[in-house]
């Protein structure tokens, strides 16, 4: 076929439409094919990474009128072996999104990959269908081929594991292509920078889905507005989080690499290494070259919004973080576990931040593993302790407490300060974070307040927490050189050795 004769996704499916459309007894579901908003209209878009988390948020993706799924792609092509936090979560969801109590009725484990991706894709579509049959979604093992081969999408949802974050932004923005991703943005501080900067410098629609709407905070900005705490000077945020199996040390036995995983492709632009179990599916977070540890699973979601509520945009001078320790028995003599691969069991991070336009300097706190900070004088005098998740904010004159997000924020102490406040109170509300936001957005051609031009100090905090915990000292960093100034093995952290061929 010519290249002029070959009419992209896109352009078909519009010129049917139009077709259609000019026959008016046929009605609006079958005009549309997939809905009443005709294909023309819809944002078309590519899910990479049918993992999980990928098929979790695959549902909503779905039954987005304004959303039509085209391809999918994931470097495996099918396993029963994923990990979850319920042995029927991900099933249940495709049933019900599917409209087919019995899928996966009788079958082992947890299933997941891209021809899981592809299926859940097309008997979506099909229940739409008078044939109830539909072929289109396209499927891929390599973004690389999806981006070459596939004319007319116009998003692509990132869903991979945080090391692929940004080569396939990168690439996806090299096509024109609208980009959303899972957090982070990238688990290495300076690509974390090149993404943004070539969001910046494309005007390409993105947005980073660890963004919400945090009524809450518009809340405790109104009470530090009105002077109720004082100056700020701590912000403290903690989580039990990590929900995963942690190690200190690499496996010491390889496995044999999966059938239907592509295990140089999984491992993207880290250099080649044995395949294991341990490194994959919902785990991969806790390996330094994977993932970017609890912090970076978390963090995103309560400081990203609170960074952007607060105003809080110029990046952090310094890090500090320490970590759980262990030991190991060897020959009947208990031996130090030299841990220089994974995230620890649970850690305390602590940032200095400069002043801000409307800020003065300030320290950031983050806890995990079950760690946190000790109930404040205030608390205690209710007889509390600080909740399992919290957010805390401390200022020169009070405190305000809140769940782990913001979530219901009282004054401290409570049983004094929140007297007759109930009035001020703004109202929360649920919105659909993961698809309604940044799906207007994009259709309208604007960016979302989640943009990954919105993210650089959130992403340049995550990581440089990451670099702390790695480096086991205080690491200073001068944001306008992109640098850390007092250590320069730590300063090397800042980016990553890439395997050939997949250099930032």
């Amino acid at each position: 076929m010519s290249k002029s004769d070959h009419l992209n996704r896109r352009d078909f499916l519009a010129s049917a439409a139009t077709f259609a459309a000019s026959f008016t007894i046929v009605p609006s579901n079958v005009i549309a094919g997939l809905g009443k908003i005709p294909p023309s209209d819809q944002l078309t878009v590519a899910n990479i990474g049918c993992g999980t988390q990928g098929l979790r948020e695959m549902g909503s993706l779905l039954q987005n009128p304004k959303v039509r799924v085209v391809a999918v792609c994931d470097v495996n092509k099918f396993s029963t072996d994923y990990f979850d936090w319920s042995p029927y979560g991900i099933r249940n969801d495709i049933r019900r999104t599917i409209g087919d109590d019995s899928w996966w009725e009788g079958k082992p484990g947890i299933p997941g990959g891209r021809d899981i991706g592809q299926e859940y894709v097309e008997r979506y579509y099909a229940q739409n269908q008078a044939s109830g049959q539909y072929k289109g979604c396209a499927s891929y093992e390599d973004y690389r081929e999806l981006f070459a081969k596939e004319s007319g999408i116009d998003v692509v949802k990132i869903m991979t594991p945080d090391h692929t974050h940004a080569p396939i932004a990168l690439a996806a923005m090299d096509q024109k292509m609208h980009v959303v991703t899972h957090k982070p943005i990238a688990n290495r501080l300076l690509e974390g920078r090149k993404v943004i900067q070539k969001a910046k410098d494309t005007g390409l629609v993105t947005h980073l889905l660890a963004w919400s709407d945090r009524p809450e905070y518009r809340q405790i900005k109104a009470w530090m507005d009105a002077g109720l705490i004082g100056e700020l000077q701590e912000i403290h945020n903690w989580s039990y989080r990590p929900v995963w199996q942690q190690w200190t040390k690499r496996p010491a036995e390889s496995q044999p690499v999966p059938e239907g995983l592509n295990w140089d492709l999984w491992l993207g632009p880290v250099p080649d290494m044995p395949y294991h179990k341990n490194y994959t599916h919902n785990v991969f977070r806790g390996w330094y070259e994977f993932g970017g540890g609890s912090v970076a699973d978390m963090g995103h979601y309560s400081l990203f919004p609170l960074f952007e509520t607060l105003g809080i945009d110029r990046s952090p001078v310094s890090a500090r973080a320490f970590g759980t320790t262990t030991r190991e028995e060897i020959n009947q003599v208990y031996q130090w576990v030299k841990n220089d691969v994974a995230f620890p069991a649970s850690c305390t991070i602590k940032w200095q931040f400069p002043a801000q336009a409307s800020l003065p300097a300030f320290d950031l706190f983050w806890y995990d593993g079950g760690v946190k900070p000790f109930a404040p004088e205030e608390l205690e005098m209710d007889g509390k302790d600080t909740p399992e998740e919290g957010l805390l904010i401390v200022g020169t004159k009070g405190k305000i407490l809140g769940g782990f997000r913001g979530e219901n924020p009282v004054l401290l102490p409570e049983s004094k300060m929140m007297t007759g406040r109930d009035s001020e109170r703004i109202n929360s509300r649920e919105v659909d974070r993961k698809t309604d936001q940044w799906v207007d957005a994009m259709l309208e051609k604007r960016q979302t307040p989640g943009s990954f031009t919105r993210a650089q100090c959130i992403t340049d905090t995550i990581n440089l927490g990451a670099i702390a915990l790695r480096a086991g000292k205080k690491v200073d960093f001068d944001s306008n050189l992109v640098k850390i100034t007092n250590d320069e093995e730590a300063n090397q952290l800042l980016t990553r050795e890439y395997r050939s061929g997949w250099e930032i």
